[in-house]
C-alpha cells in the first residue's frame, strides 16, 4: 500500500468522522445563537422615562409649537398695550386745579369806590379743553410790563370775602374775585413806581397770568394797596 492510499484511508477513517460533524453542531449552533439574539424582543422601551433624560429633554423642546408660545407673549402683552391706544373721556377724570396756562384774565375797574379806594373784578376763563378747579385766593401783585417781579407788597387777603369751597370750571365759564386798590396818594411816604400791569397766581398754581391795567404802585414792602377776595362762580 502506497502512501497516498494510507493518507486516503486515514481521513475515510471513523476516528475523524465525529471531529467534522462536532464541528458543524457547533457552526450550527452559533449560527442559530446569533439569529436568535438579532431577532428578540427590543427591551429599550420597557426602560423608565428618567433612563433617558436627554431624550426627554429634547423631544419635549422639539414638541413645543413656535406659534403657541408666540401667541402667548402676544396674548400677556396686550392688557398693558391696551391703555395706550384706549381713548381718553374727560368726562372719566378728575378735574385738576386750573393752572395759569388754562386762564385767561381781565379786570373790570367800574366798580365805583369810596375814601380813595377803587374796587374791581378780577376775572379768569377756562380756555382749555378740559374742566378744572379754582379754589381759595389768587395771588396779584403790581408788575412792569412782561416782568414777574412785584412793585411794594403784594395783595392782602380779604378775611370778608373768603372762599365758599371748589369752583369747576368748564370748557368757556369764568369766576371773578373782588380787589380793592387804595390810591397811592393817601401816603404820604410812599415812594410811587408805575406799575403797567397786574401778575395774578390761580390758587396753589405757580405758573401766573399777565393782565394789563396802569396803576400807581408804592415800592415800600410796608405800604399795603391791594387786597384781593376768594374767586366766586
Amino acid at each position: 500500500m502506497t502512501t497516498a492510499q494510507r493518507t486516503i484511508d486515514a481521513q475515510r477513517s471513523p476516528t475523524h468522522r465525529p471531529t467534522w460533524r462536532t464541528a458543524l453542531v457547533l457552526a450550527v449552533a452559533l449560527g442559530l445563537g446569533g439569529s436568535l439574539a438579532a431577532c428578540g424582543p427590543d427591551n429599550s422601551g420597557d426602560l423608565p422615562s428618567s433612563a433617558s433624560p436627554s431624550n426627554t429633554s429634547s423631544s419635549s423642546t422639539s414638541s413645543a409649537s413656535p406659534s403657541a408660545s408666540s401667541t402667548a407673549s402676544t396674548t400677556e402683552a396686550t392688557p398693558s398695550s391696551a391703555p395706550s391706544s384706549a381713548p381718553v373721556t374727560p368726562s372719566g377724570q378728575t378735574p385738576v386745579l386750573c393752572p395759569a396756562a388754562s386762564l385767561k384774565g381781565s379786570l373790570d375797574d367800574t366798580g365805583g369806590g369810596a375814601a380813595g379806594h377803587i374796587y374791581m373784578t378780577l376775572s379768569v376763563t377756562n380756555t382749555s379743553a378740559a374742566d378744572c378747579i379754582l379754589d381759595g385766593y389768587p395771588g396779584v401783585s403790581m408788575v412792569s410790563a412782561g416782568s414777574t417781579e412785584a412793585i411794594g407788597a403784594p395783595a392782602d387777603r380779604d378775611p370778608a370775602a373768603p372762599s365758599n369751597g371748589p369752583i369747576t370750571l368748564a370748557p368757556g365759564q369764568s369766576a371773578g374775585a373782588t380787589l380793592r386798590y387804595t390810591q397811592a396818594g393817601n401816603y404820604q411816604n410812599c415812594q410811587r413806581v408805575q406799575a403797567e400791569s397786574l401778575l395774578v397766581y390761580p390758587p396753589s398754581a405757580y405758573d401766573s397770568l399777565e393782565i394789563a391795567h396802569p396803576l400807581t404802585a408804592c415800592s415800600n414792602a410796608d405800604i399795603k394797596l391791594l387786597t384781593i377776595g376768594a374767586f366766586m362762580p
